[in-house]
């Protein structure tokens, strides 16, 4: 439905559907999948993401410009907002109903079909955004940061994939170099040994472990299995990674304990 307001007067090989099966009202994993998988679109894209549990409420429905190009069309919830900073946030207006550029059913239940789907659809055929409606400060919002520690990390689950996979915050990068097991904690549940490797089908079927993720960060898997179910864990669960350092050759030992001679 939204696709075809969205499509009137534009070409429909232009459309990209980027997801419509995320988890209802999961404002900061949407902004995480939102961010990650729209960031490398060109400058003439127009965006709408509608995860909005707070449908016909107080927030704002807005259209971000960003320095970068793209225009972001969206409910003032957050869920714009991570995906705004990374392509450079330049403004934001708030559209307004009469404006929208659409006629037929408006309600305050459908925003998607009734207000950002037309809106969106004017932005592409040329309209200004300042043509929707006043400019407005946005609400702020941010997505969890991990800790880093020196030999781990302390994070959280960012994103529970359909294969029931979970991403979590921690950059991949982080895991120390010729790592090859890590202890890993979830939640309130005791830490566990668990391999550290690179692929799935190096865990084996139904082993617990952990990978880079595509996103480059690090996942928690179960080979042909689902670790969200095996854990109970889903987006918002804590989660902790202890690895090793990579030990120190001795030749590199005796370099660095070498005394230097004055000149």
């Amino acid at each position: 439905m939204k696709a075809a307001l969205i499509a009137g007067g534009i070409d429909p090989s232009r459309i990209v559907d980027l997801a419509h099966d995320l988890p209802a009202h999961g404002i900061r994993e949407a902004a995480f999948l939102f961010r990650e998988m729209a960031r490398s679109f060109p400058p003439s894209t127009v965006h709408v993401a509608v995860v909005d549990p707070g449908v016909g409420g107080r927030r704002a429905p807005i259209v971000i410009v960003t320095t970068a190009g793209p225009l972001l069309v969206g409910p003032d919830n957050g869920v714009l907002i991570p995906l705004a900073e990374e392509l450079g946030f330049r403004a934001a207006y708030r559209i307004d109903r009469a404006k929208r550029g659409a006629s037929g059913r408006v309600g305050t239940t459908f925003d998607g079909r009734d207000l950002f789907a037309p809106a969106a659809a004017r932005l592409a055929r040329g309209t200004r955004p300042s043509a929707l409606g006043p400019a407005v400060s946005v609400t702020p919002f941010h997505l969890p940061s991990p800790i880093r520690l020196r030999s781990g990390a302390r994070g959280e689950v960012v994103h529970l994939d359909r294969f029931g996979n979970l991403i979590t915050n921690v950059p991949s990068r982080w895991v120390a170099a010729g790592t090859r097991s890590l202890r890993f904690t979830c939640g309130r549940a005791r830490s566990r040994p668990v391999p550290w490797v690179t692929s799935y089908e190096s865990l084996g079927r139904g082993v617990l472990g952990t990978l880079g993720s595509s996103f480059g960060l690090l996942e928690v898997a179960v080979g042909e299995g689902r670790a969200a179910d095996r854990l109970q864990a889903g987006a918002g669960t804590a989660v902790a990674f202890e690895w090793r350092p990579r030990p120190v050759a001795s030749g590199e030992k005796a370099n660095s304990a070498r005394p230097r001679k004055r000149r």
